[in-house]
């Protein structure tokens, strides 16, 4: 856990020194931004870890390094929540989770089946917030332990809900976001699905929907979220690494699913 604190320690670093300052895109589309910073910052992260841990494979929203598919790995996003950093707003974080492949799980069509979340960081270097969990033990902010809400009530609730990059996904979401507005105290659109995770451990907010969101952008959130005492409900929604999700503080799910 050490190694990857202090690469994403780095990392906050240059998001920091970044922010205010105009940054170069190598791509862009209606929904997305993919920096050139992106890029750096995944080698970044990658160098540090492949300098330490050479035999355990790297799965990275920029890049891979290794056999990610068939060994332990790595699942790093360099930087959650490119879009509000890009237009400099202080809400994005590095993620990095450690994945342990069970020796007997069975193949299966998804490329993540047999892989479970072992170590899990959350970084945000805006706040110097540092969210770690290992399964098994609780979770942490700045060494601190976190505990997930109490709350029961979808009206008394902040939910958070995520919009994908996609116009499917995002008519899928439209009519439960139009049906849950109704329902609860508050929601909350921020634009980093790794921050709305741990927000949910940390009993800032309730629970966090979405549709179509990558393994890079939940794997430690939502391991650190267990940890905390909370609910991480996931399927696959695709073979690109790609879930729909529902967590919240343990006492929700059914609710958000449709109940009252």
């Amino acid at each position: 856990m050490l190694t990857a604190e202090a690469a994403a320690r780095e990392v906050g670093e240059l998001l920091k020194k970044n922010l205010r300052l105009t940054k170069r895109i190598n791509h862009a589309d209606k929904h997305d931004i993919k920096l050139e910073l992106d890029v750096r910052c995944q080698r970044l992260i990658e160098k540090r870890l492949r300098s330490a841990y050479p035999e355990i494979a790297i799965l990275g929203e920029e890049e891979t390094a290794g056999e990610p598919l068939t060994t332990d790995r790595w699942v790093v996003d360099p930087i959650d929540g490119t879009v509000n950093f890009t237009y400099g707003i202080p809400h994005a974080c590095i993620s990095i989770a450690l994945q342990h492949q069970r020796k007997n799980a069975k193949a299966a069509a998804h490329p993540d089946a047999g892989f479970e979340t072992t170590l899990g960081l959350v970084y945000d270097p805006f706040t110097d917030e540092m969210f770690t969990a290992a399964r098994g033990g609780r979770a942490f902010l700045n060494g601190k332990p976190i505990r997930v809400s109490e709350r029961t009530r979808l009206d008394e609730a902040i939910v958070s809900i995520g919009f994908a990059k996609t116009g499917a996904s995002l008519e899928k979401m439209l009519p439960q976001f139009n049906s849950l507005v109704h329902k609860v105290r508050k929601i909350r659109i921020m634009g980093a699905a790794a921050l709305a995770l741990v927000y949910v451990a940390a009993g800032r907010f309730d629970a966090y929907v979405e549709g179509s969101v990558r393994l890079w952008d939940i794997a430690a959130g939502g391991l650190i979220l267990e940890c905390a005492g909370g609910d991480f409900w996931n399927e696959p929604a695709g073979k690109d690494h790609t879930y729909r999700i529902i967590a919240n503080n343990g006492k929700l799910r059914k609710k958000l699913q449709g109940g009252r």
